[in-house]
């Protein structure tokens, strides 16, 4: 059985896909990939969405119908490159683009667009999405759901492993050696997202091209110690969070407390050191039976951001998850293929171990094609 993954994280910086094979014994194999940007005016469009404002129900009604042409856009690229017929997928799983995600609202919600039905038309393909609002239904955060593929493909009966995930958000997932003992996992705080809106903010690039620019400057103790007094690090899990809490303003907010401000490029450098610091604080924290570390996701071509990890895991082995089978670019999307299978066999997509969830559930909504 084949299936098609698509994910577009918190970066909102294009598309990725995965075109997996899943065999009867549940073996999964990678078998091609693509990716595709956002046009400009879509991604202002996302931007502007996170932040709200006015005409929201409009834009955003809209911006889900253009994404959805977008998610089937990529969808039938990576068929094509594998040259594959729609008849031989049997589904492409798709996370949708996050707006919002309120696990701590009066009435918890998370909010993902792209429009399945667009996607199913477009494509031919049954389409599985909206992964995370079930298991908000059974009280769980909604998130992360990548570490039911993290349990399937990278765990050890030798050591205890962390997996670590850096998008916009960063997440860890925690895979004990011994596979009786329940995964657990959650969002750490900020991956990439405040690196890339710094960067934004002072630059016309995307992103900060492997820490180049946070290299040029040193990091302030003072602004770090103002921006870990956020009360989300204390937090035990399971938490998630997302840009909604973690953004420019936020930023912004922080840096007004201090007098003298560091230079743009020594916030750059900062804010390196507090994605680095909250992720190994974190498993420290948390997770202290660790061994050994992994990392995929768009951080792990941050050669700062690495470098930096590295040196606050002393003693303790660090690499990315190709040395484990997959490239870390992949990752994201690949779960989501694979949790479009789960689906479809009936089978629960949910950790209730990492999410908080009472009781693990199938995940999804179903658009034949």
């Amino acid at each position: 059985m084949h299936y098609i993954g698509l994910m577009s994280g918190t970066s909102a910086d294009g598309i990725d896909a995965a075109l997996v094979s899943v065999s009867a014994d549940d073996r999964l194999t990678l078998v091609t990939t693509h990716a595709i940007p956002f046009p400009a005016g879509i991604k202002n469009k996302i931007y502007s969405l996170m932040l709200g404002g006015g005409g929201e129900i409009e834009r955003l009604g809209q911006l889900d119908m253009a994404l959805g042409e977008l998610f089937a856009d990529a969808a039938n690229a990576v068929m094509r490159q594998a040259g594959m017929e729609k008849k031989n997928i049997r589904a492409i799983g798709c996370h949708g683009q996050t707006l919002r995600h309120r696990p701590r609202a009066d009435h918890p919600f998370t909010l993902q667009i792209g429009n399945p039905s667009v996607i199913a038309e477009r494509t031919g393909v049954t389409t599985v999405s909206d992964f995370r609002a079930r298991d908000m239904a059974v009280r769980g955060e909604g998130a992360p759901l990548v570490p039911v593929l993290h349990r399937k493909l990278f765990h050890s009966p030798k050591k205890n492993r962390v997996i670590v995930n850096i998008g916009g958000i960063a997440n860890i997932t925690y895979l004990p050696a011994d596979g009786e003992k329940p995964v657990s996992g959650f969002d750490t705080g900020p991956g990439n997202t405040l690196l890339d809106l710094w960067v934004r903010h002072h630059n016309t690039h995307d992103r900060d091209e492997a820490g180049q620019w946070a290299a040029t400057g040193k990091f302030s103790q003072a602004l770090l110690e103002e921006l870990l007094t956020d009360p989300y690090f204390r937090v035990a899990p399971p938490k998630s969070t997302g840009r909604e809490h973690f953004n420019l303003a936020w930023l912004t907010e922080h840096l007004g407390k201090l007098n003298p401000k560091p230079s743009p490029a020594d916030v750059q450098a900062t804010l390196v050191r507090l994605t680095a610091q909250t992720i190994a604080e974190a498993v420290r924290r948390f997770l202290p039976q660790t061994q050994e570390t992994y990392v995929c996701g768009g951080g792990t071509h941050n050669r700062e951001l690495m470098s930096t990890l590295k040196t606050l895991f002393p003693g303790m082995p660090l690499a990315t998850t190709e040395s484990l089978g997959l490239h870390p670019d992949w990752v994201e999307a690949v779960s989501f293929a694979w949790l479009a299978h789960l689906t479809l066999e009936g089978r629960p997509g949910n950790l209730p171990s990492v999410t908080g969830a009472m009781r693990a559930v199938i995940l999804g909504g179903i658009y034949p094609a």
